[in-house]
């Protein structure tokens, strides 16, 4: 019986995750629809995976790959319970909003994540938290990626930043603290940015940064 349970549990949480593509993110993932949270999280896997060797290249370090893969699997699996807020919408509400973020998922992540069988459970929640804190050199750089992503997503579908009412200026507030961590996320955001106002996507203002 207790293996039963043990499987039990896992299957239940396997199924769990599948419904991570029953989350729509407020970007697009294509001209016509919006990209579900399970899309970005396999895209940041991708995007990690070819950009390993340079990010290892220049910070000089030793990454762990498979560990980089797993943060951006798991790391918004709680979204599938609290929903995906908006980033603009949550960097204008200031701290209480983010403080609120981060105590609903916190919840959910100790329900979901650390009540699974040792050693699974324990493991899937610390990697969580490893995220949610840029505890790592790892968790740090696929946090840059997370926030790189979506506006990358915005210029590859044409939908621009014009439902969030921001300029560049407002993108670069946005994006850079966490793009800053790479050279190479700095300069394919600066990429992002140019092709963006050049297409019309972005309005252009006076920078303030």
């Amino acid at each position: 019986m207790g293996n039963e349970t043990h499987l039990r549990e896992l299957f239940d949480f396997i199924s769990h995750t599948a419904r991570l593509r029953e989350v729509e993110r407020h970007n697009n993932a294509t001209p016509h629809r919006r990209e579900s949270v399970a899309e970005h999280s396999w895209h940041l896997a991708m995007v990690c995976w070819v950009l390993h060797t340079e990010f290892e290249r220049e910070s000089g370090l030793a990454l762990d790959l498979g560990r980089m893969l797993k943060l951006c699997l798991l790391h918004d699996v709680v979204e599938i319970d609290t929903g995906d807020p908006s980033a603009w919408q949550t960097s204008r509400g200031g701290e209480e909003a983010r403080a609120r973020k981060a105590r609903a998922e916190e919840a959910v992540a100790r329900d979901r994540l650390g009540t699974l069988p040792a050693p699974l459970g324990p493991h899937l929640l610390a990697l969580w938290r490893e995220y949610e804190e840029g505890a790592t050199p790892e968790a740090r750089l696929v946090r840059g990626v997370d926030r790189l992503n979506p506006a990358l997503m915005r210029l590859l579908t044409g939908q621009g930043w014009a439902d969030v009412d921001a300029d560049a200026a407002a993108l670069d507030r946005l994006q850079l603290p966490r793009v800053n961590v790479s050279p190479t996320l700095r300069a394919l955001y600066e990429e992002v940015r140019q092709a963006a106002v050049a297409r019309g996507l972005l309005s252009t203002v006076r920078r303030t940064m």
